[in-house]
């Protein structure tokens, strides 16, 4: 396990955060699930019917002692969450509607957090990014001051940590909305114990090109700014500008973060999701995400390719997001 989980699971280790895993019925869900409330790491919520899961369980040398089991069939306060559901769509959904959108376990599980029954979800085992992250956008909604959900990615090698975003959601970020994403980047930067310095990158550096493509990083450094005035952040930068210090030095020698930066927000999803990959096949960095950021609370959307660990590492980063 890298230095990372490591300082996760010290970070949430008896701090008994509820996950919610709305896939309860998945073989490598049952599996994390099992190992996560066996290592006191967090407080597994599995959805789903409880005799078919404590069969399943059973049938793969399993048990589900002390692991909490819901589902909206049994839930004493279903009309109570149909009827929030109703009012956070404000007039988009009828009570009709959200009774049968909460018999969804996504739903239904993104409900347990937003009512304070769970402190973060874990899906996307066996369904897609879309059937994650919807539930989260009209429950959960996302923070003051951020118009998209980003997907970013912690990338470690060794002692070295860089935060990389957006590389999983956003096709065309506006100003607005890079300006949200390197907030959210700064606050995902602490989470995971890297005092952060900002570049929003670009192919140009402190005006060396002049096109609508820089001017929309050049606007959305300055609304960073705005946001979050005490944040060391820069932009717009290049690359090699922002992370060899002799290449700043010639290109911005009155900047702020003098070829030191460690957060990385990406002007396109294109440009992000080239990157990180990159970084991880030739640079030989561990890519650990996506972790999705800008939610008022945390939902985090697993690879259906996933394996049990996958899962279990996904849930220590949830728990880590909801401290």
């Amino acid at each position: 396990m890298s230095k990372l989980f490591n300082e996760l699971k010290e970070k949430v280790q008896g701090k008994n955060k509820k996950i919610v895993f709305p896939e309860g019925e998945d073989i490598r869900i049952l599996e994390a699930v099992v190992r996560l409330a066996k290592e006191g790491l967090v407080v597994p919520i599995l959805i789903g019917e409880a005799e078919k899961l404590q069969a399943k369980a059973k049938s793969l040398g399993l048990s589900l002692d002390g692991i909490q089991i819901l589902h909206h069939s049994t839930d004493k306060n279903f009309s109570e969450k149909v009827a929030e559901f109703v009012a956070c769509r404000k007039g988009k959904a009828t009570e009709e509607q959200a009774q049968e959108l909460l018999k969804d376990e996504n739903y239904y599980g993104t409900m347990l957090v937003h009512m304070k029954e769970a402190d973060g979800l874990v899906s996307g085992a066996i369904h897609s990014t879309g059937d994650t992250v919807r539930p989260a956008l009209q429950i959960i909604k996302t923070k003051p001051g951020v118009s998209k959900v980003a997907g970013v990615f912690v990338m470690e090698k060794g002692d070295t940590r860089y935060i990389f975003g957006d590389c999983a959601i956003t096709i065309h970020p506006n100003a607005e909305d890079l300006a949200g994403i390197a907030v959210g980047c700064a606050e995902t930067a602490e989470k995971f114990g890297i005092d952060p310095k900002i570049a929003m990158l670009s192919f140009s550096t402190n005006g060396s090109a002049k096109s609508e493509e820089t001017e929309k990083v050049v606007k959305a450094t300055q609304l960073a700014q705005q946001m979050a005035p005490d944040l060391i952040l820069e932009g717009e930068l290049q690359f090699d500008a922002a992370i060899v210090p002799s290449v700043a030095k010639q290109k911005m020698p009155d900047g702020k973060i003098m070829g030191e930066a460690n957060v990385f927000v990406f002007p396109t999803l294109d440009a992000g999701n080239i990157g990180y990959k990159i970084a991880q096949r030739l640079g030989g960095f561990d890519a650990v995400g996506p972790i999705l950021q800008g939610l008022n609370k945390p939902v985090n959307d697993l690879s259906r390719g996933c394996n049990a660990d996958d899962v279990y590492k996904l849930a220590l980063i949830t728990a880590a997001q909801a401290l």
